[in-house]
């Protein structure tokens, strides 16, 4: 299989740089995947589980939103958040899945929407992180 670049970059670090055979990728318009010589694209990147699979293993990383490039050198995921699930701190996110919900309250109109929309994400990657392998 062909491989291609790839670089995750969050504000704290380079999280990974090298060459993978794909990565999938959650997208606000919906997941999508990267194989070597895909086409040209700019993509939002919505709270989620993203996956790079290289020389036959997959590593999940949870990333809280950004921005995915793809061009003719590879793919760049300039992150908000980017935390491998080896160092993710699961009751921390649990606190602030609740913290999310207690402040709900506090918001209105398209702000609680947004609010909404953020905490159901972050649920996903819960139940995700609860109800799959981790491999």
């Amino acid at each position: 299989m062909a491989t291609f670049h790839f670089d995750l970059v969050s504000p704290e670090k380079l999280a990974f740089s090298g060459e993978v055979d794909q990565v999938d990728v959650p997208g606000v318009e919906g997941d999508f995947g990267v194989l070597a010589g895909h086409a040209p694209v700019v993509a939002a990147i919505r709270p989620g589980i993203m996956v790079v699979t290289q020389g036959g293993t997959h590593r999940k990383i949870i990333v809280l939103g950004g921005l995915a490039e793809v061009n003719e050198k590879g793919l760049t995921v300039l992150a908000d958040v980017a935390t491998s699930l080896e160092e993710l701190d699961r009751q921390a996110f649990a606190d602030q899945i609740a913290g999310m919900e207690a402040k709900l309250a506090e918001k209105e109109g398209s702000e609680l929407d947004r609010a909404i929309e953020r905490l159901d994400h972050f649920k996903s990657i819960q139940h995700q992180l609860n109800t799959t392998a981790m491999h």
